[in-house]
């Protein structure tokens, strides 16, 4: 059986939170201005303290999108991460990926972030699987809902899950690497967490834990 490598991607591979990047971009093209970056901003501290409504900010953006074409936004994002995104991923992330694709790990970022935004970066790192947030489509548009589970909390457990099934490995025999407390269900699922650049709530618990921690 195939053990596997599961990687957050926000602060993780990607050594910030791809939102406040995307909020950047928006900014630069004239589609977002102080209060949008402020709101993000917001939302990320939220996030780091690990009480966000995800679910509810996720629908709440997801309604500017209703009626938009998914290829829009795939073109986009692939933009967005060449121009933004590439120069923050982590050399570590990189590294680390390398040596479990040499020992022949199945390799899978996990995150609460769309397909969008995760595939280009698993396209830059050769890595096969994505598990992340994905939104209704229908007819080639979107229509401003989230398909559930959110890839997020204990979300990303049943998804990963479904990916076990579907590959032949074992979450038991898996190792996962995250920077969020918000992402304790699935360190906790798996057999090895590793807490990497972790908020102050994981670091906190990884001590008491005796889980490894790293800096990316």
């Amino acid at each position: 059986m195939p053990r596997a490598a599961l990687f957050d991607m926000d602060r993780t591979l990607v050594r910030v939170d791809t939102a406040t990047l995307y909020v950047r971009y928006q900014r630069d093209v004239g589609e977002a201005g102080f209060r949008d970056v402020a709101r993000v901003a917001w939302w990320m501290f939220q996030y780091t303290l690990g009480v966000i409504d995800a679910e509810r900010i996720a629908e709440q953006v997801l309604r500017a999108y209703a009626g938009k074409e998914e290829a829009w936004l795939e073109e986009r994002c692939k933009t967005w991460f060449r121009d933004y995104v590439l120069v923050h991923v982590a050399e570590r992330a990189r590294e680390t990926v390398e040596r479990h694709r040499r020992a022949g790990d199945l390799l899978a970022i996990v995150t609460g972030a769309t397909p969008y935004a995760a595939t280009p970066l698993a396209k830059e790192l050769g890595i096969p699987h994505v598990i992340a947030t994905a939104l209704e489509v229908e007819d080639g548009r979107f229509t401003g809902s989230l398909r559930r589970p959110m890839s997020y909390g204990a979300g990303k457990v049943t998804l990963s899950e479904a990916l076990a099934s579907r590959e032949g490995f074992a979450l038991d025999d898996a190792t996962f690497y995250s920077d969020s407390i918000t992402d304790l269900p699935l360190l906790e699922r798996v057999g090895t967490p590793v807490a990497v650049n972790p908020d102050a709530r994981l670091k906190r618990l990884a001590g008491k834990r005796s889980w490894c921690i790293e800096r990316w």
